[in-house]
């Protein structure tokens, strides 16, 4: 292969760089992966150059981004619809295509088939690759897969995915004991992530609006989910949890925002518990602005996951000052002190319920509550990504100054080390 260092040196001497971004999802699925990778693109075309996003194919879909997607050959899976099984290896012409791609550095948000053909592409290309860690990766395996033999496996690879890397990001230093856990024990970095909604100078407008796309006027208490509906997401307890709080609070309503497996039967719970008339289901809302204002109506956002290692929902809410119900001792819940800028509860359904009652019963409190939570959670991608850009400079700024085989050596020595 030509080797390209002189070019890319010049480029580098010029504040221009090529980035390329890796993942195994990307819209039309909404998750917080996704969100991610999406404002990295944005904002790393305006601020450092021309950036790419690398994802599986979705059926029926067509991307219109400001940025290129590359997309490669996928199929379905019955495990967790709609995400796909990326088949990079026998996609000829994605090949053909990422040999004309001339990255500097590579960026992987997922350690499967689209992280694996990430580190591939950067080895090709004597670059550096970083790996950001985002999921609890074996709560997903074991969830569909039955042989512990089997997810033990999987996760070895995941680790050695990980040490064979150049740097691992994590979104919150809370994140770092699970990959500990997982058997990484190499180093990594706090990156935090940022949200794409700005608090807006007058909220009465945006909460007006959200009001009556939901056909909730004020008077009305409201709590608000938006994500993936998904058991992993602890949404079978959200929904056992509110007839205690619409006991309590006859006013309450409850609106899910999104889709997934578990829509169906979340559904079908409410309406078990005799709940569906104050239960609103709505689909993935595309239109940013749309969901501010859902966001502004809500009174309080209810988010019970143990399963997210970063929440961007939380600090989209806080935004429009809707404050947060979380678990206490979720990693999720790594920024919210109770009772400052968020509500804490213990684990258990009859708990999170009074928690919810007692923020809507101190309406002074809340509102309180809710000006901290905009003031304290909330960074904007802007100031997120131009921290990226500078990480991303200083890395290959280092990379450039050592000889190919010499680093390629090190990374080498680093790995077997910290396996040690």
């Amino acid at each position: 292969m030509f080797d390209l260092r002189p070019t890319r040196q010049y480029r580098h001497k010029i504040g221009l760089i090529r980035t390329g971004l890796f993942n195994d999802s990307y819209t039309p699925i909404m998750d917080g992966v996704t969100i991610t990778v999406k404002n990295y693109a944005l904002w790393l075309n305006k601020l450092l150059g021309p950036t790419e996003v690398v994802t599986p194919y979705m059926p029926n879909y067509k991307d219109d981004e400001p940025f290129p997607v590359i997309r490669f050959l996928s199929m379905s899976t019955i495990f967790r619809p709609p995400y796909r099984i990326g088949l990079p290896d026998l996609d000829f012409i994605l090949q053909n295509r990422l040999k004309r791609q001339d990255f500097d550095i590579i960026h992987a948000h997922s350690p499967f088939s689209a992280g694996l053909l990430a580190k591939k592409v950067a080895k090709e290309r004597h670059i550096p690759i970083i790996a950001t860690f985002h999921s609890k990766y074996r709560d997903d395996l074991t969830k569909t897969i039955a042989f512990k033999s089997i997810v033990d496996e999987q996760m070895k690879r995941i680790v050695d995915f990980y040490y064979s890397v150049d740097h691992v990001w994590v979104p919150q230093e809370s994140v770092v004991p699970i990959l500990r856990e997982y058997g990484y024990k190499g180093p990594c970095e706090v990156m935090a992530n940022g949200i794409d909604m700005r608090p807006p100078a007058d909220l009465a407008p945006v909460r007006k609006r959200g009001a009556k796309e939901l056909g909730l006027p004020e008077g009305v208490s409201v709590g608000l989910y938006v994500g993936q509906h998904t058991l992993e997401k602890n949404l079978k307890f959200l929904v056992n949890s509110l007839p205690a709080i619409m006991a309590a609070r006859p006013d309450f309503r409850m609106v899910f925002v999104g889709m997934g497996y578990a829509k169906p039967f979340l559904q079908q719970l409410a309406s078990r518990l005799g709940i569906q008339k104050k239960v609103v289901f709505r689909d993935i809302l595309y239109d940013r602005e749309l969901l501010g204002a859902i966001y502004a109506r809500a009174d309080i956002f209810l988010s019970p996951s143990l399963y997210d290692t970063f929440s961007l929902v939380v600090r989209e809410a806080a935004a429009f000052q809707t404050p947060s119900v979380l678990i206490k001792g979720a990693i999720a819940a790594e920024a919210i002190r109770d009772g400052q800028n968020g509500y804490l509860s213990e684990n258990r359904e009859e708990a999170f319920a009074a928690k919810v009652v007692e923020a809507l019963g101190d309406q002074a409190n809340l509102a309180s509550i809710a000006e901290t939570a905009q003031k304290t959670l909330c960074r904007n991608w802007e100031d997120v990504v131009t921290e990226v850009k500078e990480r991303y400079v200083r890395i290959l700024s280092r990379w450039e100054s050592s000889a190919f085989p010499n680093v390629q050596q090190a990374r080498n020595t680093v790995s077997v080390g910290a396996r040690a």
